[in-house]
Protein backbone atom coordinates (compact mmCIF):
# COMPACT_ATOMS: atom_id res chain seq x y z
CA UNK A 1 0.00 0.00 0.00
CA UNK A 2 1.84 2.97 0.89
CA UNK A 3 2.80 5.69 4.39
CA UNK A 4 1.13 9.17 3.92
CA UNK A 5 1.44 11.81 6.83
CA UNK A 6 0.07 15.51 7.24
CA UNK A 7 1.66 17.86 10.08
CA UNK A 8 0.08 21.10 11.65
CA UNK A 9 2.63 22.68 13.45
CA UNK A 10 3.18 26.40 14.53
CA UNK A 11 1.89 28.18 11.33
CA UNK A 12 2.97 25.11 9.08
CA UNK A 13 1.24 22.47 7.93
CA UNK A 14 3.35 19.66 5.67
CA UNK A 15 1.83 16.21 3.61
CA UNK A 16 4.11 13.66 2.48
CA UNK A 17 4.35 10.11 0.77
CA UNK A 18 6.43 7.27 -0.26
CA UNK A 19 6.94 6.22 -4.01
CA UNK A 20 6.32 2.81 -4.12
CA UNK A 21 3.74 0.99 -6.03
CA UNK A 22 3.25 -2.82 -5.13
CA UNK A 23 1.01 -5.04 -7.02
CA UNK A 24 0.74 -8.11 -4.63
CA UNK A 25 4.09 -9.49 -4.10
CA UNK A 26 5.41 -7.52 -6.96
CA UNK A 27 6.95 -3.86 -6.52
CA UNK A 28 7.22 -0.99 -8.81
CA UNK A 29 10.18 1.41 -7.41
CA UNK A 30 10.35 5.12 -7.93
CA UNK A 31 13.14 4.08 -10.82
CA UNK A 32 10.85 2.01 -12.71
CA UNK A 33 7.81 4.44 -12.47
CA UNK A 34 7.07 7.88 -14.39
CA UNK A 35 4.34 9.09 -12.16
CA UNK A 36 4.83 7.79 -8.60
CA UNK A 37 3.81 10.91 -7.62
CA UNK A 38 0.67 10.13 -4.78
CA UNK A 39 0.25 13.71 -3.60
CA UNK A 40 -2.46 15.74 -6.87
CA UNK A 41 -2.96 19.43 -6.00
CA UNK A 42 -5.95 21.10 -6.47
CA UNK A 43 -6.86 24.69 -6.23
CA UNK A 44 -4.57 25.47 -3.06
CA UNK A 45 -4.56 21.64 -1.31
CA UNK A 46 -2.74 18.81 -1.36
CA UNK A 47 -4.47 15.11 -1.31
CA UNK A 48 -2.99 12.53 -1.19
CA UNK A 49 -3.96 9.11 -2.20
CA UNK A 50 -4.20 5.06 -0.74
CA UNK A 51 -5.99 2.23 -1.64
CA UNK A 52 -6.39 0.67 -5.21
CA UNK A 53 -3.13 2.07 -7.38
CA UNK A 54 -6.50 2.97 -10.08
CA UNK A 55 -7.56 5.81 -7.93
CA UNK A 56 -5.11 8.36 -8.73
CA UNK A 57 -6.35 8.14 -12.32
CA UNK A 58 -9.68 7.94 -11.58
CA UNK A 59 -9.11 11.14 -8.94
CA UNK A 60 -7.37 13.06 -11.58
CA UNK A 61 -10.28 12.40 -13.57
CA UNK A 62 -12.74 13.46 -11.40
CA UNK A 63 -11.12 17.03 -10.65
CA UNK A 64 -10.74 18.09 -14.54
CA UNK A 65 -14.21 17.96 -14.27
CA UNK A 66 -15.23 19.11 -10.48
CA UNK A 67 -13.95 21.77 -8.47
CA UNK A 68 -13.92 20.70 -5.15
CA UNK A 69 -14.63 22.59 -2.01
CA UNK A 70 -11.70 21.41 0.73
CA UNK A 71 -11.89 24.32 2.85
CA UNK A 72 -13.34 22.63 6.11
CA UNK A 73 -14.68 19.36 7.77
CA UNK A 74 -18.24 19.91 6.05
CA UNK A 75 -17.23 20.91 2.77
CA UNK A 76 -14.93 18.28 2.51
CA UNK A 77 -17.31 16.02 3.12
CA UNK A 78 -20.00 17.46 1.01
CA UNK A 79 -17.51 17.03 -2.30
CA UNK A 80 -17.07 13.86 -1.42
CA UNK A 81 -20.86 12.77 -0.90
CA UNK A 82 -21.39 14.46 -4.39
CA UNK A 83 -18.15 12.83 -6.13
CA UNK A 84 -19.86 9.00 -4.63
CA UNK A 85 -22.63 8.91 -7.07
CA UNK A 86 -19.65 9.64 -10.32
CA UNK A 87 -17.11 7.56 -8.83
CA UNK A 88 -19.81 4.34 -9.17
CA UNK A 89 -21.45 5.74 -12.78
CA UNK A 90 -18.44 6.97 -14.60
CA UNK A 91 -15.56 5.06 -12.97
CA UNK A 92 -17.81 1.67 -12.38
CA UNK A 93 -16.65 1.74 -8.38
CA UNK A 94 -17.72 -1.16 -6.25
CA UNK A 95 -18.84 0.01 -3.60
CA UNK A 96 -19.51 -3.24 -1.28
CA UNK A 97 -16.56 -3.76 1.13
CA UNK A 98 -18.94 -5.92 4.26
CA UNK A 99 -22.56 -6.83 4.52
CA UNK A 100 -23.27 -4.98 7.62
CA UNK A 101 -21.87 -1.56 6.53
CA UNK A 102 -24.01 1.46 6.66
CA UNK A 103 -23.36 2.92 3.78
CA UNK A 104 -21.78 2.56 0.60
CA UNK A 105 -17.88 2.74 0.30
CA UNK A 106 -16.35 4.98 -1.86
CA UNK A 107 -12.98 2.71 -1.40
CA UNK A 108 -10.42 4.95 -0.37
CA UNK A 109 -8.53 7.05 2.10
CA UNK A 110 -6.89 10.33 1.41
CA UNK A 111 -5.30 13.00 3.30
CA UNK A 112 -6.04 16.74 2.93
CA UNK A 113 -3.68 19.87 3.66
CA UNK A 114 -4.30 23.32 2.91
CA UNK A 115 -4.17 26.62 4.67
CA UNK A 116 -7.50 25.37 6.42
CA UNK A 117 -5.78 22.71 8.27
CA UNK A 118 -4.98 18.80 7.93
CA UNK A 119 -7.73 16.39 7.02
CA UNK A 120 -8.56 12.39 6.38
CA UNK A 121 -11.46 11.51 4.88
CA UNK A 122 -12.02 7.43 4.66
CA UNK A 123 -13.93 4.93 2.74
CA UNK A 124 -17.47 5.82 4.28
CA UNK A 125 -17.27 9.56 3.52
CA UNK A 126 -15.81 10.04 7.21
CA UNK A 127 -14.22 13.40 7.46
CA UNK A 128 -11.88 14.21 10.36
CA UNK A 129 -10.10 17.79 11.08
CA UNK A 130 -6.61 16.70 12.91
CA UNK A 131 -4.83 19.40 15.28
CA UNK A 132 -1.19 17.65 15.04
CA UNK A 133 -0.68 14.78 12.33
CA UNK A 134 -1.84 11.52 11.24
CA UNK A 135 -0.93 9.04 8.61
CA UNK A 136 -2.74 6.66 6.81
CA UNK A 137 -1.85 3.57 4.80
CA UNK A 138 0.08 0.02 5.75
CA UNK A 139 2.53 2.16 7.33
CA UNK A 140 0.59 4.58 9.38
CA UNK A 141 1.20 2.39 12.88
CA UNK A 142 4.72 3.18 12.27
CA UNK A 143 4.35 6.92 11.05
CA UNK A 144 2.40 7.64 14.01
CA UNK A 145 4.65 5.82 16.38
CA UNK A 146 7.77 8.42 14.83
CA UNK A 147 5.95 11.29 14.53
CA UNK A 148 4.49 10.89 18.24
CA UNK A 149 7.70 10.72 19.42
CA UNK A 150 9.10 14.08 17.86
CA UNK A 151 6.19 16.11 17.81
CA UNK A 152 6.70 17.74 21.27
CA UNK A 153 10.44 17.98 20.57
CA UNK A 154 10.58 19.23 17.03
CA UNK A 155 9.74 22.77 15.83
CA UNK A 156 8.99 21.90 12.01
CA UNK A 157 6.49 20.06 10.81
CA UNK A 158 8.63 19.12 7.82
CA UNK A 159 10.76 17.49 9.46
CA UNK A 160 8.44 15.22 11.61
CA UNK A 161 6.50 14.64 8.13
CA UNK A 162 9.72 13.31 7.11
CA UNK A 163 10.42 11.26 9.94
CA UNK A 164 7.14 9.48 9.67
CA UNK A 165 7.84 8.72 6.10
CA UNK A 166 11.12 7.52 6.90
CA UNK A 167 10.16 4.69 9.65
CA UNK A 168 7.02 3.87 7.23
CA UNK A 169 9.86 2.65 4.71
CA UNK A 170 11.85 1.45 7.48
CA UNK A 171 9.43 -0.89 8.89
CA UNK A 172 6.84 -1.43 6.53
CA UNK A 173 7.31 -3.67 3.34
CA UNK A 174 4.62 -1.35 1.51
CA UNK A 175 6.25 1.76 1.42
CA UNK A 176 9.69 3.02 0.05
CA UNK A 177 11.89 6.02 -0.44
CA UNK A 178 12.30 8.70 -1.87
CA UNK A 179 9.73 10.36 -0.50
CA UNK A 180 7.22 13.74 -1.88
CA UNK A 181 6.44 16.84 0.24
CA UNK A 182 4.35 19.61 0.12
CA UNK A 183 4.16 22.69 2.42
CA UNK A 184 1.96 24.99 2.74
CA UNK A 185 1.18 27.98 5.62
CA UNK A 186 -1.65 28.12 7.51
CA UNK A 187 -4.34 30.88 6.96
CA UNK A 188 -4.35 33.21 9.33
CA UNK A 189 -7.29 33.22 12.48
Amino acid sequence: MTTLVVVRKNDEVVIAADSLTTFGDTKLAAPYDQSYEKILYHHGSYIALCGSAAHQLVFESLLTQNPLDLSNKMAIFESFRKLHPQLKELHFLNPKEEDDDPYESSQMTALIANAQGIFGIYSMREVFEYTRFWAAGSGRDFALGAMSAVYPHVDSAETIARLGIDSGAAFDKNTALPLTLYKTRLASV
